[in-house]
Order: structure tokens, then C-alpha cells, then sequence
């Protein structure tokens, strides 16, 4: 189903702390006096003077060549229309964001108060020195195609208007896909597009560039098919005129392979698409409704491949699958300008990279083990994380071969792995989680549903498809906080263990519990007794059947909430210690931290299950865990109890482990330092890679590091996440953010996707 989003999240999203979604962050030291006088007077002489010998040293010196320009006028912004500059503006920092967490390019957005051409081509001119290249962005036509031909011709840095050609190469690659699983030819096909704005003429004129016959093709606007006899049409229009006797697009449709929609929604109907030729190709890509439903389409032809703009559905055209990692490439070979040649390198990569065996990090986003080149799966999923290191290696090396490109790359191993380490492998495991717990939702059940943030991440989930929330706490007062807050969670149940409503339950939870515990000094009375807290009574909803999994712990001490669930769900077999884990998403990638929560001094053998269970969490993320053992020492460095209980419990777990990437004991830093790794212990099993895994030898150590991470470091950081129990249950630290609760419903989501 489609997200619905709340204006009042939408608003509060943008507005809360530092308003908008943009920041500049220094990438020097700025510490000390020493530090300010290199940055600005009189250090900054230097290179002022190096770049005045050479100009081109602006790239070296300065934060030019991975800067780009999001510059638009508001004048058709998304499906919004001409709002106005200031109107457009979060549309702008948002692409800004897009930039920086798909490929690592800081990005100012500039918003121009000007409708006229000339002004607006003169405004981006006179920026060129700034930036080493130019988004442009929801801009009308035809003003927006007049404006990138000038800049093009006009400026030395890469110029694109994502608007038309973003959608060009994404949908391009997935038409080459389609026709290649349906057995045609792109030379013989027939193709219909409705619409003729700028987005559809690129489309168009880029599958002329791929290979299609100009003269198979009817393009449609709102007045019907573009002919040659109408006296209405632009240059524009005028170069895909047909002089077919076409008056309708319902007759355009007949006996032809592929339709192309960028118009508005419920213009298709079914029998439109049965009139289609064997093996159909529909793209409806009008958002935030197709031309014609997924469902309606495939009801029509079974035979059909479809893509949508809509992430709800199979092959959807993202333009997040392109601009990012275009741009990448052409700023990393210096490239003057985005060609066409780079254009079609981006589309045949996109083409050929959903092709290949797909990652596990993709699958399990999507709950599947077996997603591959097929009907439904045409063009990469946005979460893969190969596009950066595909696509911006064939753009930069498009731009090299058509002489395009000023700083030519020599080593491409050396950039692959450069790029692969930008933002830190596998660091959309968050979106991930969230992916994969909302193919398969489950029934959450919140502790503290008299809390507002916890009111609003269960508002969050059920809204997002996450998950479907049970709600415990007094219900009079709960429904209060609903309204108070203009929160609107429909039908979402509401249990309240102190009213007689719940006596049944009650009775029934009660009597499971004292045949649990009647031999570990509980009696009936005792039983039915504690029931009745929130913590004991959710505990047994997921102990029963009632619900999936349990969140809990925001305003009450983590053993107060931990007891219930072990006393009810109990340890997964085997299991002699749970344990707490956290995820800190760090520009490094994800690190892992063990026990973060629940063990104040484990021993050495304590260590190693705590080991097995983290390792084993990791692994559930497609992750494979280098894990280092932290402490004061290094390798026999120090004596001291903790080095030697770490010390012993690595050697216990190679021995039991040989193929496991473990190794210790070791201070928290050399764990990451791989060149002072190997230069000192070149034996260490973290030499190559390093630690993305850390376990710490007591509850004091690991709280403060992930606090530390967290609070200074600035991490995010999901958990903690309980280990070894038989079914999920989490426990929130005091006070956790509307977010850190949102991520922890999707941890025990995916959980309990698995335990069924």
C-alpha cells in the first residue's frame, strides 16, 4: 500500500532542532590557534596563491570537485507545480541529502528568484568557480530544456537537469531488460508514450539513442497523438510528430509492445492494455498514481511486464538509482561536461547489474532468498549496494573515452575500492531492516502506551507498514493522549490488564504462568497477582500467541523489564546468558557492541557465549562478523584480570571456532588500524578488513563506549537488541528518541519473521 505520511510528521520532521536537513560540518582540525591560522589568515595565502599559479589546483585545495549545485526556480516542483523558490526549498535540501547518503557529494542548494532565462543562465554562470557541477531541478518546460542547452555549451563542469534525463536512464536500462526477457528488439518495437513534458521527450530521445525507430513511436499529450498535420507543436514536440491516422490513445495502443506513461494517473484502462501485442511493456510512472494500477494491469495481461515510479511494487524507476553516482563519476575524472555517452554507460550498467547474482543485504530487504533477473525484477533495488561502485565507474570511464574528462583515472581497483569504502559498506542495513520488516509485518505489542513518543512511533509503524501495534496502559487515558495529540491510530487495540474486560486473559495468562514457575516459589495467587503489570502481561501475549513480540523499558529500569521475559519466554536452548547488543551506524560502516546492557563482569567462558550470540546477530544482517575482543592490552601487552579474561576467552573461541574472524585482546583503536596492525601484529585475523564487531569485557566498558559513539561520536544507534531469548523481546533504554523505538520495532519484526 502507499505510505501515508501525517502533515503533521512531514512538518515537525523538517522543523525539530536545527531546521532543514542540510548542515556544513569542517573537514579540517579547527582546535587550536595553530589549526585557524593554517585554515584562514595567514596560512590560507598558500593555497590561494598555488591556485592563482594553477587553476586547476582549486580541486586540490578546496572542497570544489566534490560539490555540486541543486539550483531551480520552484517553478514545477514535484507534483507541486510552480510554488515558488522558497516554496521549493526543502525539495532541494532533500535531493541534497540524497547526494550525500547514496554517493558522498556535499551539495548547496541554491533556490533562484527568477522565471526568465537569461537571468537564471547569467546567476549559474557566474557560480562555476564554487562548484564542480550542476544539478538543475524542477524547472517548467520549455524554459528548463533552453537553460541546461545554454549551461551545457556555456560552463566547463558537468550540467544535468534530472528532471528529464534521470528518468531516461533508469526506465532505459529497464526497457532494455524487458525487451530482452520478452525476446524483442528495441529496432522493431512499437512504442506509445503519453505525455510530451520534459521528462517524456528525454525518455524518448534516449531510447532513439539505445536503438529504437523514431518511426515506431506515438508520443501523446493531452490533446491526443502529436501529429504531423497539428499547427500546435514546439520544436520539441514536432521532432516525434507521427503522420499516422492516430486521433486517440486508445488507438495508439493497438498492436503495440510498449507503453511509456509520464502523464497523470487512470488514463490506461484495461482494455487499452489487452489491445497491446503479445508480451506487453507497460511503465506507468506517474506518481503518486500510475496510469493504470499494478493490479488492474496484470488483471488485464498476464503475459505483461510492468514498472511503476512506486517502491510498493515490482521494478520500480527511481531516479535515486542514477543522478547520485552519474555525478559521482563524472566530478572523480574531473568530466566537463554529462554526454551522452555517459548517459548510455549508466543506463547499459544499471541494465547489466540487475543481471547478476543479487547481494543478501538486497534479498533480506525484501524477504526473499531467490531474487534474480526476471519479470519482476528488471532494474536494481535502490538498497543495493553495488550501484556506486557499478555505476560511477562506467559514467567516469564513458567520459574518459569521449574525451570529456580532465583527470583521467589510472588505477580503477584503487577507485573501486575507494569508492566502496565512501560511506561505509553495508551501511544502509538500517533501510534494510525497515524494508524487510515491512514486507511481512507482525503484531507488536508497546508496554508503555501512556508515553507520547511511544504513542507516536506506534502512529509511525502502523502508518509505515513496520508493523501492527497492541497498545497496553489504561485505555481512557491513552485515548486521550490520541486525540490530545491529533494522532489518528484507527482501530489499533487498546489492553488494559486492570480492567475487568481482560479478566479472561488474566485468569488464562495466570494459570500458564504458575505451571511455569510453580517449582521456582511461585504460587496462584502470585501468579494472577503480577499479571497485572504491563511487563508480565505483554510477556505472556507473545508467550501465548497473542502477539509477536514485546517493547518495553521506556520508562521503567532495564531489570525490572528483563524479568518478565525471562521468567515467562525464557532462554532459546542452549542459551546460559542473554545479552545486549547495539548497532552504531558510523561513516566506517555498522559496528556491532557486546554486552552492552545486561552482564556487569562476565568470565572468560561467559565471553564466549556472549561471542556466539553476537555473531550469530550479525550474521542475520548478511554481515559477515570480524570481531575484536577490547581491553587495555594489546596482545599480552598488560597484565591485569580483564586482559587476561579476554585473552583466554579468544583463545577458547579459536579453538572451537578455527574459521571465525576473531582475535585479542586488543585496545578499542588497534582494532581498526589495520596498517598499525600490520606492522606490529601481523598474525591478527584483523589484519585485512579490521573489527566491525566489539565485545567488551564488562558492563561498564561497553556502556560508556556506546554512549560515547553515540552522544560525542554522533552514531546512530539501534538497540539495544536482547539476545537468546526463545521469542522477541526488546527493551528500550530510558528515555530512547521516537526513532530509536521506530528501529527497534523493525529489529523485532525481522526477529520474529524469523521465529516463525
Amino acid at each position: 500500500m502507499q505510505q501515508k505520511i501525517r502533515r503533521e510528521d512531514a512538518l515537525d520532521y523538517h522543523a525539530n532542532g536545527r531546521p532543514g536537513k542540510l548542515e556544513v560540518i569542517p573537514t579540517k582540525p579547527y582546535s587550536t590557534q595553530r589549526d585557524l591560522t593554517l585554515a584562514y589568515s595567514p596560512g590560507v595565502a598558500e593555497p590561494c596563491l598555488a591556485i592563482a599559479d594553477n587553476v586547476e589546483d582549486v580541486y586540490k585545495y578546496t572542497a570544489k570537485g566534490n560539490l555540486v549545485a541543486v539550483i531551480s526556480n520552484g517553478t514545477a516542483v514535484l507534483g507541486l507545480g510552480d510554488i515558488g523558490p522558497e516554496a521549493g526549498k526543502p525539495v532541494m535540501e532533500g535531493k541534497g541529502l540524497l547526494f550525500k547518503i547514496y554517493a558522498d557529494i556535499d551539495v548547496f542548494d541554491l533556490e533562484l528568484n527568477t522565471n526568465d532565462v537569461d537571468e537564471f543562465v547569467r546567476t549559474v554562470k557566474i557560480l562555476e568557480p564554487t562548484f564542480g557541477g550542476v544539478n538543475l531541478e524542477d524547472i517548467k518546460a520549455p524554459e528548463c530544456f533552453e537553460i541546461e542547452e545554454r549551461l551545457r555549451k556555456e560552463l566547463n563542469i558537468p550540467i544535468m537537469h534530472d528532471d528529464q534525463h534521470g528518468t531516461a536512464i533508469i526506465s532505459g536500462a529497464a526497457l532494455l531488460n524487458a525487451l530482452e526477457l520478452v525476446g524483442k528488439s528495441i529496432g522493431d518495437v512499437k512504442i506509445v508514450v503519453n505525455g510530451a513534458g520534459a521528462s517524456a521527450i528525454s525518455c524518448t530521445k534516449h531510447y532513439v539513442a539505445l536503438g529504437a525507430n523514431i518511426d515506431n513511436i506515438v508520443m501523446c499529450d493531452s490533446k491526443g497523438p502529436i501529429r504531423t498535420d497539428r499547427s500546435d507543436l514546439d520544436v520539441r514536440k514536432a521532432m516525434f510528430a507521427t503522420s499516422r491516422d492516430l486521433t486517440t490513445l486508445d488507438a495508439a495502443f493497438v498492436g503495440a509492445d510498449v507503453f511509456v506513461g509520464l502523464s497523470k494517473g487512470n488514463v490506461v484502462s484495461q482494455a487499452m492494455v489487452q489491445s497491446m501485442a503479445d508480451n506487453p511493456i507497460v511503465f506507468a510512472m506517474a506518481n503518486p498514481t500510475p496510469e493504470i494500477s499494478y493490479e488492474e494491469a496484470m488483471a488485464a495481461r498476464p503475459d505483461l511486464i510492468m514498472a511503476t515510479g512506486r517502491s510498493d511494487y515490482p521494478n520500480q524507476v527511481n531516479n535515486v538509482l542514477g543522478f547520485p553516482y552519474i555525478f559521482r563519476g563524472a566530478l572523480d575524472v574531473r568530466a566537463t561536461e554529462i554526454n551522452e555517452a555517459m548517459k548510455l554507460a549508466a543506463t547499459l550498467a544499471l541494465a547489466e547489474l540487475a543481471k547478476k547474482p543479487v547481494p543478501d543485504l538486497v534479498n533480506m530487504a525484501y524477504s526473499t532468498d531467490n531474487l534474480m533477473f526476471s519479470r519482476t525484477y528488471i532494474i536494481p533495488k535502490p538498497v543495493d549496494p553495488r550501484l556506486l561502485v557499478t555505476v560511477a565507474p562506467a559514467v567516469a570511464r564513458a567520459a574518459m573515452d569521449s574525451g570529456v574528462a580532465k583527470h583521467p583515472i589510472t588505477d580503477w581497483e584503487a577507485y573501486q575500492h575507494q569508492l566502496a569504502h565512501r560511506l561505509g559498506q553495508d551501511n544502509s542495513i538500517s533501510r534494510v531492516i525497515l524494508n524487510k520488516a515491512k514486507s511481512n509485518p507482525k503484531r507488536v505489542v508497546f508496554a508503555d502506551a501512556e508515553n507520547l513518543k511511544v504513542l507516536k512511533a506506534a502512529q509511525q509503524v502502523r502508518d509505515e507498514g513496520i508493523a501492527h501495534p497492541i497498545l497496553l496502559g489504561e485505555t481512557a487515558m491513552i485515548r486521550q493522549m490520541i486525540e490530545q495529540n491529533s494522532l489518528d491510530l484507527g482501530d489499533t487495540p487498546i489492553f488494559d490488564p486492570r480492567s475487568p474486560e481482560q479478566e479472561a486473559l488474566i485468569s488464562r495468562f495466570a494459570d500458564v504462568f504458575f505451571q511455569k514457575r510453580q517449582r521456582k516459589g511461585l504460587n496462584p495467587r502470585e501468579a494472577r497477582k503480577l499479571m497485572y503489570y504491563r511487563n508480565y502481561f505483554g510477556a505472556m501475549m507473545v508467550e501465548t500467541g497473542e502477539a509477536d513480540a514485546l517493547i518495553s523499558g521506556l520508562t521503567r529500569n532495564y531489570p525490572d523489564t528483563i524479568r518478565p521475559a525471562l521468567q515467562i519466554i525464557g532462554k532459546q536452548d542452549g542459551v546460559k546468558k542473554v545479552a545486549g547488543m547495539y548497532i552504531l551506524m558510523t561513516k566506517r560502516g555498522p559496528l556491532f557492541f557486546s554486552d552492552t546492557t545486561v552482564n556487569f563482569n562476565p568470565t572468560a567462558e561467559e565471553i564466549v557465549e556472549i561471542t556466539e550470540l553476537t555473531a550469530r546477530a550479525v550474521e542475520q544482517f548478511n554481515i559477515k562478523p570480524r570481531i575484536g575482543l577490547v581491553t587495555y592490552s594489546n596482545f599480552g601487552s598488560a597484565e591485569g584480570d580483564d586482559a587476561l579474561k579476554m585473552s583466554k576467552a579468544v583463545s577458547l573461541l579459536q579453538a572451537k571456532y578455527p574459521d571465525m574472524i576473531v582475535d585479542g585482546e586488543i585496545q578499542a583503536h588497534l582494532a581498526f588500524d589495520t596498517d598499525l596492525l600490520k606492522q606490529n601484529h601481523p598474525f591478527s585475523k584483523l589484519i585485512d578488513e579490521g573489527a566491525n564487531t566489539l565485545i567488551f569485557p564488562n558492563l561498564s566498558a561497553s556502556n560508556i563506549a556506546y554512549n560515547l559513539m553515540s552522544e560525542v561520536g554522533g552514531a546512530d544507534a539501534i538497540g539495544p537488541i536482547l539476545l537468546g531469548l526463545h521469542k522477541p523481546v526488546h527493551v528500550l533504554q530510558l528515555g530512547s528518541s521516537e526513532r530509536e523505538i521506530v528501529n527497534m520495532v523493525a529489529i523485532a519484526v525481522v526477529e520474529a519473521q524469523g521465529k516463525k
